[in-house]
């Protein structure tokens, strides 16, 4: 698998993931072969690139709660866009109500965790899908917390909004981690004016702002090396793990993310900043080291996850690729060994091998794969 430019797209290159209409209409089908027409309307869609095949590569598998997620976020993304630029220039709430109530539907009551695969961003559409992801996170957190139907539909709320000052951010700052002293003064400025929106919209409802400027207080206080505030509401909290973990995974075009592993380091290394509460019902609502994931250790040995330890999800029972030695990471006599990362296919996806897991005697629960015909 490669990832191409729109430029030096060819006829009969295969997609390795689908690609979806605005409105959710599958306009091409993955491991489907690029035609003239196809090229063009990818060229039009607004894509930067795609990942592409290798020739004798196989279709990557997924299930269909695979594809109805990056079908539900291509749909949401457009969504989003269009109604946060309505909300910046007329200052009225518009479709926004039903793009919050659409997400908690589909991600505030899940009973399982799923997998959280980052697509590819750019400059223009990076703060849509970043709103949207975090949005996403929110209400299966809220879920996983239990908090109150109303409380959870606020910080998803939240979570599609705090961003909407950056509208006017120069497209180079957007997503960048580090920031020069001047950028940071720009973002500042920025931000205010974002906050001033979501006053003059929510004028009888102050909750809204109270999330996002909390949020983003006790966030620059962390980065600033000040004590940071922990009386905030549930969905800043929320809206804390949820922005940091995606920033930190997020696929942008010319900067590597990071693994869900590091992600999660980060997030439980610092408590003071990240709810531990919060952080594990991230844990619970996505997938991170499931059995049949490939691992890279910190001795530079490969290993396979066997089980997942739920308590300490760090600390999974793995199989090493060297000497098909079975390790408890869990154990006081291998304190000294940790997982360094995730290993990952070019388009962000975990190295899963469940058959591994099957010669080594244990049971594992198969994905449902859709399958997918070679298309000429």
């Amino acid at each position: 698998m490669q990832f191409v430019k729109k430029e030096k797209l060819k006829v009969g290159m295969r997609l390795a993931r689908p690609i979806y209409s605005k409105n959710g209409v599958l306009l091409y089908e993955r491991n489907s072969k690029l035609t003239d027409q196809g090229i063009e309307s990818i060229k039009n869609f607004g894509l930067i690139g795609i990942f592409i095949l290798e020739p004798a590569e196989p279709a990557p598998p997924m299930t269909e709660e695979d594809i109805e997620f990056e079908r539900f976020q291509t749909m949401q993304v457009f969504a989003i866009e269009e109604e946060l630029k309505k909300m910046a220039e007329t200052h009225k709430t518009g479709k926004i109500e039903s793009i919050v109530s659409s997400i908690s539907k589909s991600y505030g009551h899940l009973d399982h965790k799923i997998n959280f695969t980052q697509g590819l961003r750019s400059r223009e559409d990076y703060l849509y899908k970043h709103s949207l992801n975090v949005a996403i996170l929110c209400a299966m957190m809220g879920h996983v917390l239990n908090i109150r139907v109303e409380e959870q539909h606020t910080a998803v709320l939240a979570a599609v909004l705090h961003d909407i000052g950056h509208l006017k951010l120069p497209p180079e700052l957007l997503g960048k981690a580090e920031l020069t002293e001047e950028e940071q003064v720009v973002k500042d400025s920025i931000q205010a004016e974002g906050f001033r929106i979501l006053e003059q919209v929510f004028t009888t409802d102050a909750s809204i702002k109270r999330i996002c400027t909390q949020f983003y207080r006790s966030l620059r206080d962390f980065e600033e090396g000040k004590e940071v505030d922990n009386r905030i509401v549930t969905g800043a909290r929320l809206l804390l793990v949820a922005q940091v973990y995606d920033q930190m995974t997020a696929m942008r075009f010319g900067c590597d993310p990071e693994s869900e592993v590091v992600a999660i380091k980060y997030l439980l290394d610092h408590p003071e900043l990240f709810d531990p509460k919060v952080v594990k019902a991230l844990i619970r609502s996505i997938n991170i080291l499931s059995p049949g994931t490939s691992v890279e250790l910190n001795t530079g040995e490969k290993a396979l996850v066997l089980t997942s330890n739920e308590d300490d999800i760090l600390s999974p029972i793995v199989l090493t690729f060297g000497d098909n030695s079975i390790i408890d990471l869990s154990n006081r006599d291998y304190s000294d060994l940790k997982i360094k990362d995730i290993m990952k296919t070019m388009d962000n996806r975990c190295i899963i091998d469940t058959s591994a897991l099957k010669k080594q005697g244990f049971q594992v629960e198969e994905p449902k794969y859709v399958e997918v015909s070679n298309q000429e």
